[in-house]
């Protein structure tokens, strides 16, 4: 038997305020997105922006739906706008902000497994890592190089040949 441990690197910004001029402008849009998100049965709102390699800014936002779960999260939302708007340009960082009108949303959201697994896809697909930062909708911001970092066991095409 062998044991391994995996690790990864993550930063940690005690606000929004502590960020990079690039990763600011991409959360302050992931915090505008997510106030037009469609959540009217769990009042958690989340907005995600993706910046790509030609400098757009995709953003999207979760939808909810009275039959459950077909609705979508706010990442793959847009995660699938730019890959159908811009199908074959690098997504290089996303940012991720959720809150609730039910309580005050004091840490990082992260992804869901489903939105882990399609980022993945992306990541694969465009042999780059996309960086990823999360925050609630006050307190710290959290930064890691890559979904990989958060989900490094992932199910690929490398499966599928």
């Amino acid at each position: 038997m062998e044991k391994k441990n995996i690790a990864f690197e993550l930063e940690i910004y005690e606000s929004i305020d502590e960020l990079h001029e690039v990763d600011l402008k991409l959360m302050i849009a992931a915090v505008e997105a997510r106030k037009n998100a469609y959540a009217p049965y769990s009042n958690f709102q989340v907005g995600a922006a993706l910046l790509l390699e030609n400098g757009e800014v995709v953003i999207g936002n979760n939808q909810e739906n009275a039959s459950y779960p077909s609705g979508l999260c706010a990442e793959r939302v847009a995660i699938f706008q730019a890959g159908a708007k811009y199908p074959n340009v690098i997504i290089k960082s996303i940012a991720i902000s959720a809150t609730s009108k039910n309580y005050e949303v004091d840490k990082p959201a992260a992804p869901c497994g489903n939105c882990r697994q399609s980022i993945s896809e992306y990541e694969v697909k465009q042999k780059q890592p996309i960086q990823l930062l999360m925050m609630g909708a006050v307190g710290e911001v959290l930064k890691c190089n890559s979904i990989g970092d958060i989900l490094p066991l992932a199910f690929t095409n490398s499966f599928l040949q």
